[in-house]
């Protein structure tokens, strides 16, 4: 076969959880998969890779040895499979000579400080915020510089991993120790603290895939949460949002001010936005896939996907642009993401198949995943990662939809029988 007729091929580092959906959005548009895998081992704390969809699987860390190995393959693009792979995605694809966002600015996609200040810097709108190793001075800050409550969290790491609103100085201290005695969720210890102002408004998701700088809004979505006792605030519902009307449109002018500022010009984008009384502002952005994608969900209710869109956008540029260019979705149908909390700790006995059942025969359930097997530990939930199912829910009337949605949280609770 000659170099005309081979197909392209892409690489994927670290293609856990939503990186899982590359491999057939790259097939289906006629494209091979090589994965670089950063790690020894892989990562235990997200969906695993399936190695069976790819090439290869090429294992190491070493930049300058991965680029001649991946050279073999000439690929046309390198995706980061989840957030703790977008600096290295970044630089390989900057020494591979493929379109890439570039390794300059990668920390600042990456550290949550250097992320903000880079706003700052550029004059787009954005909190204020303090980072140090010592949780003293991190309270100093938050007494001196700022009016409670606080936003404590890790530097890097994602799913809302380590994030606590503070109303007072023990709780910060509190927040902050938490932060340096544990680890993020890609295994990595957290060695300093960021603490913010907090950004009071509705918070919203928007996704974006940008090719050559032309980003195109692939969605946007509400935000509702609920905020626990603990200073926790734990996602419920992802909630499509009409993009009629000014709400999107003003999301989306913002949001071209952060990709710009951040010198985002490939790929995908997973941005959270306050509207505040001020207007939009960034609590953060990962160049990388919505962590609650379902493709044939998305396709459904958007016409389309985020990995779906990324592939376009490297492999078939010119098409991409055509179709999508400066763009905003459509809303077919009305949808949410549910991921249901649970206030119970201990070891699963036992998973109640016809509650399942139940649930997922609602005619608003297009996707249910039940998270924790027997044998397993539940804990109550803190964070995404804490939280033991997930439901995609979409019907042709908001009135279905959010019938359903109350039917389930009645019942989710009925899923998990304990030791």
């Amino acid at each position: 076969m000659n170099s005309a007729d081979r197909r392209p091929v892409a690489v994927v580092v670290d293609g856990y959880s939503a990186g899982n959906f590359y491999p057939a959005a790259f097939a289906r548009i006629g494209a091979d998969l090589v994965h670089v895998q950063s790690t020894p081992e892989l990562i235990t704390s997200m969906a695993p890779p399936n190695f069976a969809d790819y090439l290869a699987n090429v294992v190491g860390s070493d930049e300058r040895d991965l680029v001649e190995r991946l050279r073999a393959y000439s690929p046309v693009c390198v995706v980061a499979g989840q957030d703790g792979a977008v600096p290295m995605a970044d630089r390989l694809g900057e020494l591979l000579g493929v379109p890439s966002n570039g390794s300059a600015l990668s920390r600042a996609r990456r550290d949550k400080y250097e992320m903000i200040e880079t706003l700052r810097r550029a004059g787009v709108r954005c909190a204020r915020q303090f980072k140090s190793t010592d949780p003293a001075a991190v309270a100093a800050w938050a007494q001196e510089h700022d009016g409670y409550p606080v936003v404590v969290k890790p530097l890097s790491s994602a799913g809302s991993d380590g994030v606590r609103i503070c109303r007072d100085v023990e709780e910060v201290v509190a927040a902050a120790e938490a932060v340096l005695a544990s680890q993020n969720i890609f295994g990595a210890s957290n060695t300093e603290i960021l603490v913010q102002s907090y950004l009071r408004g509705t918070e919203y998701i928007v996704d974006t895939v940008s090719c050559d700088g032309q980003r195109y809004t692939c969605g946007v979505w509400e935000y509702e949460k609920t905020l626990l006792s603990s200073g926790r605030n734990i996602y419920n519902r992802d909630l499509l949002v009409d993009p009629d009307g000014e709400l999107v449109p003003a999301l989306t002018s913002y949001i071209d001010e952060v990709l710009a500022a951040l010198d985002v010009r490939w790929g995908p984008a997973h941005a959270e936005v306050i509207v505040t009384e001020d207007g939009p502002v960034l609590v953060e952005i990962g160049t990388r896939l919505n962590g609650n994608l379902h493709a044939d969900f998305h396709d459904l209710c958007l016409g389309h996907n985020q990995a779906g869109l990324t592939a376009e956008a490297y492999v078939r540029p010119e098409r991409f642009t055509e179709r999508y260019g400066d763009g905003t979705y459509r809303k077919l149908r009305p949808a949410a993401v549910y991921n249901a909390p649970t206030a119970f700790e201990g070891v699963v006995a036992s998973v109640d198949q016809s509650v399942v059942d139940e649930i997922a025969g609602l005619e608003s359930v297009f996707s249910l995943a039940v998270k924790l097997r027997p044998g397993a530990r539940i804990t109550p939930t803190v964070d995404l990662l804490t939280s033991p199912l997930r439901a995609h829910l979409t019907a042709e009337r908001e009135e279905q939809l959010t019938a359903d949605y109350e039917r389930l949280a009645k019942l989710k609770d009925h899923v998990y029988r304990l030791a």
